[in-house]
């Protein structure tokens, strides 16, 4: 699949979903792939960046990943940022860290997520929460800063 592709199938399969702010999903989506592109990722790494929720938010299937057109080095970053039902943080974190690229993409995500401008809208337990569980994922990965 082309990037242009992976941006379409995601756009599609997230389609009516929201963020907690109520703001379209693709921008969170949108704002992952363009830090990965930021930070020098390469091309898989944007492609999973696309795609970092769509298995963990049930967008799109474990099956449909396995027989997509995609790198297996993609595939495998998405299933690295893939949240596992029962999951610690720190077997989380260290899946991460042990898969080639992913780590990238999971410093963008959690950048976006930790934007002070999306924390704002939200309520004050909400932010107080999210901040804090942002902070210790990335000092788990070893994200200063």
């Amino acid at each position: 699949m082309t990037l242009a592709q992976v941006e379409a199938t995601a756009r599609a399969a997230h389609a009516g979903q929201t963020d907690k702010a109520g703001r379209p999903y693709a921008e969170h989506l949108r704002a992952v792939a363009e830090g990965v592109r930021a930070r020098g990722g390469d091309v898989e790494q944007i492609a999973a960046a696309w795609l970092h929720d769509a298995v963990e938010d049930d967008a799109l299937s474990p099956e449909w990943l396995r027989g997509a057109a995609l790198s297996s080095r993609t595939k495998d970053i998405v299933l690295a940022v893939t949240k596992r039902a029962g999951e610690s943080p720190e077997e989380y974190a260290a899946r991460i860290l042990a898969t080639p690229g992913a780590l990238l993409v999971k410093e963008s995500d959690l950048a976006h997520n930790a934007d002070p401008a999306r924390l704002a809208v939200l309520d004050e337990a909400t932010r107080t929460r999210l901040t804090e569980k942002y902070a210790r994922m990335r000092a788990l990965l070893g994200l200063v800063g």
